[in-house]
């Protein structure tokens, strides 16, 4: 039995999702039980994930998804959000039984010039009622909603309002001194949601180089009405932001649309009240917000926007009234208490488990791409608790991810797939942007090559920052073609070659604007060696030698290493000379990177032997099975040690997450 369940079409975009997470999260808050039930729209005709926020939710526990197995659900109190989804006969309609089912009319049937153009207000009522039963209770959102159904339908007496927590959206605003003032809006795509006549939307959004104009979401509709893009206007794709980091660069949010639309709440305008946004709207808003905003036609906004930002006392009483206004009748627990009215009271110990499972959980998270599991581990360990990093790796990458303790996700190679370079690319595109609705990350940072796949997978999702973990130490002459790809990241990274003298590859020319660490590792401080035995460590080469005991070690162990036989990867060489191992390197030809001048750099520095073939390896292990080789190499170690760049490299990622933050 659950407390309540929420039936929409789980894939929309926009005001109806974020008005179900609004509910989910309260309800979870006070202890109540939410299943969610995903039934598809017949006017959402293309394939589309679940919206993003509310897959955070089913992930992080907040609600469960019922099954479609036709399996019943049972809950005190059934929600069911957007009428539009009962416009053609269900192929399955869900098996539900509550105590009290409400249909949320969250939309109008239609608008000033079609009275039934989103949907026929007696169809769907006869078929929710066939679904349902027939003690279905309408609920609008608004009193304009209510105006529009009255006739039809006998309503509650209070409308089903919009909720938020004002907590949750509260913003550092940014502002630059003597900059001109900043208007704008966000929203999903949707020309109804502009006005229809370039002249009134550019009184709307004025053209004038002493006002700003930023738009998330929709602002293609706006410039393709107008003919061009004036060049004070800034226009982001919807979801290129979140919309409470792109309210925090907004000083007047302003929002006109279509004269014909009947618009049923206006979610994004409580959005930029609780997070302190000035609100200036058309006069039919009142009904809905009070005097929480500021009404005037299109015509009045310009002058409106200038006065108030010259005169700061007001402004940030607008502010607060705001700010008080929604809190009063808008916040959480509004919503808690008509469920309560219903017969749906809180529960104080999932209260106090879904809290505590909340604060445990990171506020933020990146992805690490690529099969450059030790540099990521490294950089994730020293990231603070409340930043989550989520591998995504080959198979072969796989179990080191998972021996790290870090969260992984699959990302097959072509081959593993069996398809071409380009379908590939294709591939790697589509399961990037699932995982970014998934997990939400505030960055990606991709390690190894920008390839294709990386590319496209850049283009389609501008939402997180994509940043570089650019390798350095390439062979000369080779890896070129990657230098172009720089310009598609927010910020680059290169790790540090304790050979870099020895560099001779394209990065050494292009380090215009990128960021350079010490070499990552993921060592623990230095810590004296302790080698009482004498054990042999092979990384990538096979070797034995006599009295020595063959052993495998991570970096946490290397302290008990006598010798080691080693490929000259990046790992391996920036490990073991920074453990004061002494070491063979044996360097792969066959490397993408330039092992060999790793190798002989160390041998010039007197830290290591270079051995180019198997003869010369086993000359060098028999050289130093003797203690007094072994310890000239390790002393020589400690006199040119390195630093470690892991926690430079997770503070330089952590800015990148940090939208009020300076990068670079």
């Amino acid at each position: 039995m659950y407390d309540v369940a929420i039936l929409s079409d789980l894939r929309y975009p926009g005001g109806n999702s974020a008005s179900i997470v609004a509910e989910v999260r309260a309800q979870a808050a006070a202890g109540l039980r939410t299943v969610l039930i995903h039934v598809p729209s017949p006017h959402l005709r293309h394939a589309r994930p679940f919206q993003s926020r509310i897959v955070a939710c089913l992930r992080d526990g907040l609600a469960d998804l019922a099954h479609d197995d036709g399996s019943e659900t049972e809950a005190k109190v059934l929600l069911i959000r957007q009428p539009r989804i009962f416009t053609a006969d269900l192929a399955r309609p869900p098996v539900v039984r509550a105590d009290h089912t409400i249909v949320v009319l969250n939309q109008a049937p239609g608008d000033a010039s079609d009275p039934e153009r989103y949907y026929v207000f007696d169809e769907v009522r006869e078929r929710v009622e066939r679904y349902f039963g027939a003690g279905v209770v309408w609920a609008p959102i608004s009193a304009r909603i209510r105006d529009t159904v009255a006739p039809r339908a006998a309503l509650p007496d209070t409308d089903w309002h919009e909720i938020i927590d004002v907590a949750d959206w509260q913003v550092e605003r940014r502002r630059e001194p003597g900059a001109p003032p900043v208007i704008g809006r966000h929203g999903r795509p949707d020309p109804v949601k502009w006005p229809r006549d370039p002249g009134e939307l550019l009184q709307a959004y004025p053209d004038s180089p002493d006002v700003r104009v930023r738009v998330l979401g929709g602002g293609e509709i706006a410039v393709e009405r107008l003919g061009r893009r004036p060049e004070n206007w800034d226009v982001a794709d919807f979801g290129a932001e979140s919309p409470r980091d792109f309210l925090a660069t907004l000083d007047f949010f302003v929002y006109f649309h279509d004269r014909d639309l009947v618009e049923g709440f206006g979610r994004t305008i409580l959005e930029a009240m609780a997070a302190g946004v000035p609100v200036i709207a058309g006069p039919h808003f009142r009904a809905v917000f009070g005097d929480a905003a500021l009404y005037t036609d299109a015509s009045g906004v310009r002058d409106l926007v200038r006065r108030l930002h010259k005169d700061r006392p007001a402004y940030d009483a607008v502010v607060r009234r705001a700010r008080s206004f929604v809190s009063e009748h808008f916040g959480n627990a509004s919503h808690i208490a008509r469920l309560a009215s219903l017969g749906v009271m809180p529960g104080r110990e999932r209260r106090e488990r879904v809290t505590a499972a909340a604060t445990s959980r990171p506020a933020r998270r990146v992805l690490f791409v690529a099969d450059d599991i030790a540099r990521f581990r490294a950089i994730a360990r020293r990231l603070p608790a409340h930043v989550e990093a989520v591998v995504v790796a080959g198979s072969a990458s796989l179990p080191q991810a998972h021996a790290a303790g870090l969260l992984t996700e699959y990302l097959p190679a072509a081959g593993e797939l069996g398809v071409s370079d380009e379908r590939w690319a294709g591939f790697v595109r589509d399961r990037l942007r699932h995982l970014i609705e998934l997990y939400g990350p505030k960055a990606v940072l991709v390690g190894g090559v920008p390839h294709d796949g990386i590319a496209a997978a850049i283009a389609g999702n501008a939402g997180p920052r994509w940043l570089w973990l650019r390798p350095a130490m390439w062979k000369r002459g080779t890896g070129g073609e990657w230098a172009a790809r720089g310009a598609l990241f927010a910020g680059i990274l290169e790790p540090g070659e304790f050979a870099a003298a020895g560099d001779e590859g394209w990065t050494t020319t292009a380090r215009a604007g990128v960021s350079t660490v010490d070499p990552i590792t993921d060592l623990p401080p230095r810590r004296p060696r302790r080698t009482r035995e004498r054990t042999l460590l092979c990384r990538g080469v096979e070797a034995t030698l006599p009295g020595f005991r063959t052993v495998e070690a991570g970096p946490d162990g290397l302290g008990e290493v006598a010798l080691a036989v080693s490929r000259a990867d990046y790992t391996s060489f920036h490990e073991l000379l920074g453990a004061g191992v002494p070491t063979v390197f044996v360097p792969d030809p066959a490397a993408g990177d330039d092992e060999l001048a790793r190798a002989r750099f160390a041998a010039a520095a007197g830290v290591a032997v270079c051995a180019t073939s198997d003869d010369e390896a086993a000359e060098a292990l028999e050289r130093l099975a003797a203690r007094e080789a072994r310890e000239a190499l390790s002393r020589r170690c400690a006199e040119i040690s390195f630093g470690n760049g892991a926690g430079d490299a997770a503070a330089w990622l952590l800015r990148h997450t940090t939208v009020e933050a300076p990068v670079g």
